[in-house]
């Protein structure tokens, strides 16, 4: 009788656990709205917050995906919202740090000074009549589908000068460690579309570089010290065979939130902004590596990041789902457009950018 009550105990006990793990799958759409009605504020139920913490598990677990990866904090506030009192990471914010979002006035007078010297060049670097100022981009395959989109919005703007050329040069698949050597691929085939685009090197004056790695892992300084480290390498590669780059716009990731695998989720897509960030402030405090001989004036492209549909303080900008591609992590058309608006928004108007790249107000205009 003994042996069959162990026996009896046994099999029920093996029959919970198979219960167990043969619980109804996870449904990622339903927690993709709990996700959404979280970011908005809104209370979830105790059963709800279980299912959306164990759909959370479950996408951690998918194959491929590196067990150190960290999984992101329920909320994220957007760099550009953070104040110099506000702490992420032990970071503080603002683009510039100390809760700023403009460069400080030694930073700002170096950009005047580099924005200056800037004019229509000959594909020998000489001022000319029927000169051109090269603008490209440097990146990977989530800036190449934004400035391609970029550039069919700005050619048909009248806000963009005739005088500028976009060429993009961002490749699918090539992020800043596939940038770093010197005589790596992607400077091959970022010659060959200049040539294509009979743009010369000497013409290059302006570059839009956003920052990224493939399958980030780790904490921010781990991973973010080593996108520091390629991006400088791509700064010091760009500078060499770009003679006349003068200025660099830095960007990093859109939003990561809707990421399925181990690409760039948050909290890695968020936290890029502090590596741009990172090598702006050491050029501000003259770094010798980003001195001006070795490395282009460093600045803020246009911020990209919101967290999702909640949003940001500074401006209206959201990314929905429907922003992003199957994977969430390369946009859709909605979410290209985005982008693209964003660049031409800030080329045509920031005080740092607006020099070379906006068209002239026609006289008598406003």
């Amino acid at each position: 009788m003994k042996r069959l009550a162990l026996a009896c105990l046994l099999l029920f006990g093996l029959a919970n656990l198979l219960g167990q793990q043969g619980a109804e799958p996870v449904d990622f759409n339903k927690a993709r709205q709990l996700l959404e009605r979280r970011q908005r504020g809104q209370t979830l139920t105790r059963d709800e917050q279980a299912y959306l913490e164990r759909a959370m598990t479950e996408r951690r677990k998918q194959p491929g995906r590196p067990a150190n990866q960290r999984p992101a904090p329920a909320r994220l506030t957007p760099l550009a919202d953070m104040s110099a009192s506000d702490r992420y990471e032990g970071e503080d914010g603002g683009l510039y740090g100390g809760g700023r979002n403009t460069p400080p006035d030694a930073h700002r007078r170096a950009a005047e000074a580099e924005l200056a010297k800037i004019r229509p060049l000959d594909a020998e670097g000489e001022p000319g009549e029927n000169g051109v100022v090269g603008f490209i981009a440097i990146s990977m395959s989530n800036a190449t589908q934004e400035f391609s989109r970029f550039k069919q919005v700005a050619d048909h703007s009248p806000l963009k000068s005739p005088r500028v050329m976009i060429v993009d040069c961002a490749q699918g698949g090539q992020a800043m460690a596939e940038w770093a050597p010197p005589d790596a691929r992607p400077w091959e085939e970022a010659r060959r579309r200049l040539a294509a685009a009979r743009l010369s090197v000497r013409q290059v004056q302006a570059a839009w570089i956003k920052l990224a790695n493939k399958g980030p892992t780790g904490t921010i300084e781990e991973h973010g010290r080593k996108l520091e480290r390629d991006t400088l390498a791509v700064l010091h590669n760009a500078k060499a065979l770009f003679p006349n780059l003068r200025i660099a716009y830095l960007g990093s990731r859109i939003y990561g939130g809707y990421a399925i695998g181990a690409l760039n989720p948050e909290p890695y897509a968020y936290e890029s902004a502090f590596a741009a960030r990172g090598l702006i402030q050491r050029q501000m405090r003259g770094d010798a590596e980003l001195a001006l001989d070795r490395s282009p004036l460093l600045l803020w492209g246009p911020y990209l990041w919101a967290e999702g549909i909640q949003g940001r303080k500074t401006d209206s900008l959201v990314w929905d789902r429907a922003d992003f591609g199957p994977d969430g992590v390369h946009p859709s058309d909605s979410g290209r457009q985005k982008v693209a608006q964003l660049l031409l928004d800030f080329f045509a108007t920031d005080p740092l950018a607006r020099p070379w790249f906006a068209s002239r107000t026609p006289a008598g205009g406003p």
